[in-house]
């Protein structure tokens, strides 16, 4: 499956084929023609596939590796001089190019060194995760962890190709599979009811792997529709964000340590849609709809915050704008608006 996402001279194509690391070198050459690549991966990722990958480009390229700790842990400010002073000794120029290899991390990582090193050099995408691979590999925003929040440094870098290997799922710990579920359930709250009845219908994340690749292309698709709308997040490409503000500030609280980002964007998504319903803003029902589509996928519902300590990590989102936030709401599930208000929104239940 192709498609391409159309922004001009920032436009690239996106391919979902099983086996496609098998035969990575005919995609890297359709369009990088310099010398040297540097893939950036983790040390789980990187023991899987690394070999693998870099075997078929040295064919044709000079090839080197960064291999960092898997995990939020490694997504930090404070990492970045040791992977510039490795691209430096590698001799790594503006002609030639960085690939991530590995989840929403490592993309996220690695895009934001290849915005910034040099003053930018092109990378492609390879996302080995369910989470990278429908939502956080497309769509070009890219950014490192401070101690006081999550993606506060950060810039808006397009890959020149995302290439997804549906197979990689195989060897993915079972944790991250559901972890990844949270923002394919996202797509269909927000965009897609048919997606979200989809969902629903199967019994098990097994039963849903057979329809894999399908799944996969209708959320990046979904996402395609909005970045070409709205490249920079002040429009449509908001709803992205459901669940999302309530979710950095949970898995900031506990450090990124007790949920991953699926699990506290289910949580966020869960929570919010309950405030919604108590102040009208949303059918009743609705968040018992998201939370029985979420136990299917062995994801949580509720994390025992109090609101005090969620509101203090919330007043550092990048996206509290003029000291208001776009909390994404929903008309129905499939349908969604935003709904400007501040910190005061949240303070109708008792806990989050």
């Amino acid at each position: 499956m192709e498609m391409k996402v159309n922004l001009g001279k920032d436009s690239y194509p996106i391919y979902i084929e099983q086996g496609l690391l098998d035969h990575i070198l005919e995609y890297i050459e359709k369009i990088f023609h310099g010398q040297k690549i540097m893939i950036i991966s983790d040390n789980q990722v990187y023991s899987y596939y690394g070999e693998k990958v870099e075997q078929q480009l040295k064919e044709k390229y000079a090839v080197g590796h960064i291999v960092i700790e898997h995990g939020e842990q490694s997504k930090r400010f404070d990492i970045l001089p040791s992977l510039y002073s490795q691209l430096l000794s590698f001799q790594l120029t503006r002609t030639d190019l960085i690939i991530a290899l590995g989840g929403g991390v490592i993309g996220d990582l690695a895009g934001f060194v290849a915005s910034s090193f040099l003053r930018g050099v092109q990378f492609v995408q390879i996302p080995t995760s369910l989470l990278a691979q429908v939502d956080s590999s497309v769509g070009g925003k890219v950014a490192v962890d401070l101690p006081e929040g999550k993606n506060l440094v950060g810039a808006f870098k397009h890959p020149a190709m995302v290439l997804i290997d549906p197979l990689t799922l195989k060897t993915l710990d079972k944790r991250f599979i559901c972890d990844g579920m949270g923002e394919v359930i996202k797509y269909g709250c927000i965009f897609d009811k048919k997606l979200f009845e989809q969902l629903n219908s199967y019994q098990s994340f097994e039963e849903l792997y057979q329809d894999i690749d399908d799944i996969i292309y209708q959320c990046v698709n979904l996402k395609r529709i909005v970045v070409e709308k709205d490249l920079f997040d002040f429009g449509d490409r908001l709803a992205l964000n459901f669940g999302h503000t309530l979710a950095h500030a949970i898995e900031q609280y506990y450090h990124y340590e007790n949920y991953s980002h699926g699990e506290a964007v289910g949580i966020g998504m869960v929570q919010l849609t309950r405030i919604a319903e108590l102040k009208n803003l949303t059918p009743k029902g609705t968040s018992k709809q998201i939370e029985a589509v979420l136990k299917k996928y062995h994801l949580p519902s509720v994390s025992h915050l109090q609101t005090k300590d969620l509101k203090q990590a919330m007043a550092l989102d990048k996206k509290n704008i003029h000291k208001k936030l776009s909390f994404v709401l929903l008309k129905e599930i499939g349908a969604s608006y935003v709904y400007p208000s501040d910190l005061s929104f949240i303070d109708e239940v008792e806990e989050v």
